[in-house]
């Protein structure tokens, strides 16, 4: 017993789709710095490989520009902010790709993870997290010593290739002391890119391990109790009370659908009082089926349709109360009732010919032959 207790305090279910979503709407989501990282820092390396001679040659011109002094600026200090304005837009205008692509590049981590959410209750300020002892608590957690090892790994690895590259280029680094001071600047530009983009593309290494564990770590944390599990379940159930509003809609809906084809019906068979069924045969048909039923106001209700529609109406106590009890609205009657309601069919054709053509009155039909045993109490 304290075994099956234990087992449902344990959150060994995967979380389910509305423990997700609950989740997400109070911005708990996968995320990954190291891939946010990477990604920011490739995209700015590769954008300054594309464009660096270019914001090299901008940079040239608006710096000339600003430090190219004017004897009417001189003359007149009004003129100076509009043209440090001027200076500042051109630098805008000039480095606004670069920092569009940065822009661009932080941005884009959440769509990889499925984690592009806008919460407003991340927004709402937790006193919990403001607790110095919870601090220090996520300060010596297991998350945080993984952080940690995470960080040291990665300084190791980085290093270690910075440290590759640079002896593998020292000849080059060197080499920069005796070239003009322009090819100089251009040299070292390109080295520099280039040992930028091979680093950051070291950091691929990190997140290819670092991704896969925070998805981990994120639907590990969601796991549910098989308690919590069946609580779920419960709920989604759905409170009783609105259960039977929902029931009771259903069954108004399902009364109208089935007042609407008693106008179509050939008989109403009644008890007379207390039961009506409505029977529909048409030529193909395997076997009559029934249309509608009920007891009390709805037989009545039943009836009062099938005046106002000239549906023959037939008084058949055991046979009505046998159709209302084994029989189900739009499915075909039992087969033991296929000779009684034979009989009533042909006496309806009888009497709809006998209105047209005139002739001898036709006899209803009397003693039915419905099997007792399908014919319930009378109410």
């Amino acid at each position: 017993m304290a075994m099956a207790e234990d087992s449902d305090l344990e959150k060994t279910e995967e979380p389910t789709p509305r423990r997700l979503e609950k989740a997400r709407e109070e911005g708990q989501v996968p995320q990954s710095r190291e891939l946010g990282t990477f990604l920011v820092l490739i995209t700015a390396g590769a954008a300054f490989w594309m464009l660096g001679s270019w914001l090299m040659q901008r940079s040239m011109v608006i710096a000339q520009k600003a430090f190219t002094i004017e004897s009417q600026v001189m003359r007149e200090p009004a003129l100076m902010l509009p043209r440090l304005a001027g200076v500042f837009g051109d630098a805008f205008l000039a480095f606004s790709p670069f920092f569009a692509l940065l822009v661009l590049a932080a941005v884009l981590p959440p769509f990889f993870l499925n984690s592009w959410i806008f919460s407003p209750k991340a927004f709402v300020p937790d006193l919990k997290r403001m607790n110095p002892l919870s601090g220090i608590g996520r300060m010596f957690s297991w998350n945080s010593l993984m952080e940690l090892g995470k960080a040291v790994l990665k300084t190791i690895l980085v290093g270690g290739v910075a440290v590759l590259l640079i002896w593998k280029e020292r000849d080059e680094i060197f080499g920069l002391l005796g070239e003009p001071l322009e090819s100089a600047l251009v040299h070292a530009g390109e080295l520099v890119t280039f040992s930028f983009l091979i680093l950051a593309a070291t950091l691929a290494i990190v997140v290819v391990a670092d991704v896969p564990f925070q998805l981990w770590q994120y639907f590990n944390k969601l796991k549910m109790t098989q308690e919590e599990v069946k609580q779920e379940m419960k709920e989604m159930m759905g409170d009783p009370h609105v259960k039977g509003r929902i029931r009771s809609l259903q069954m108004q809906a399902a009364r109208k659908r089935m007042m609407a084809a008693v106008p179509q019906a050939n008989v109403i068979v009644t008890n007379p009082t207390h039961y009506a069924v409505a029977l529909s045969y048409q030529a193909g048909m395997a076997a009559p089926k029934v249309v509608a039923k009920g007891v009390g106001l709805i037989a009545l209700k039943i009836r009062e349709i099938g005046v106002a529609n000239s549906v023959p109406i037939m008084e058949a106590p055991p046979l009505a109360r046998a159709l209302h009890k084994h029989a189900e609205i739009d499915a075909e009657i039992p087969s033991a009732l296929y000779n009684a309601v034979a009989e009533v069919l042909a006496y309806i054709y009888q009497l709809a010919n006998w209105r047209q053509v005139g002739g001898s009155y036709p006899v209803p039909p009397r003693d039915l032959p419905v099997p007792p045993e399908l014919v319930p109490e009378a109410a």
